[in-house]
C-alpha cells in the first residue's frame, strides 16, 4: 500500500465513531493541531496520528508542518459522495411511503 497514492474509500473513512468525531472536531475549528486533537481522546497521539492518516487518504483532513508542530484542517467536500448517497435513498423512501399511504387509503375506501 503506498502512502503517496492512496485513496481511501469516504465511507470507510466515517465508518469509525473516532474518525468521526475528528471530523467533527475540525469542523468546528479552522486548524487543529496534534496535541489539541489528542487531549480529546482516551489514546495515544501514534492511535490519533494513524485515525487522521485514514481521514487524509479519504481527502477529508489536510495537514501541514508548522515549526515542528502538525497542524490539520477539514476538507468537507468529498463528504458530498455521502450526502448524495443518503439523499437518493431518502427520496427513495419518501416515495415508498407515499406509495404506502395511497395504497392504505384506497384500502379504507
Amino acid at each position: 500500500m503506498s502512502d503517496n497514492n492512496q485513496v481511501r474509500d469516504v465511507f470507510d473513512a466515517v465508518a469509525d465513531p473516532t474518525r468521526r468525531r475528528l471530523i467533527s472536531l475540525l469542523s468546528e475549528a479552522q486548524e487543529l493541531p496534534l496535541h489539541e486533537l489528542t487531549a480529546q481522546f482516551q489514546m495515544g497521539r501514534t492511535a490519533v496520528s494513524k485515525h487522521l492518516t485514514i481521514l487524509k487518504e479519504a481527502g477529508l483532513v489536510q495537514d501541514r508542518k508548522v515549526g515542528r508542530e502538525t497542524r490539520y484542517s477539514l476538507n468537507a467536500s468529498p463528504l458530498r459522495e455521502i450526502q448524495d448517497w443518503v439523499g437518493f435513498y431518502s427520496k427513495f423512501w419518501r416515495t415508498n411511503m407515499m406509495r404506502l399511504g395511497q395504497l392504505l387509503e384506497e384500502e379504507d375506501e
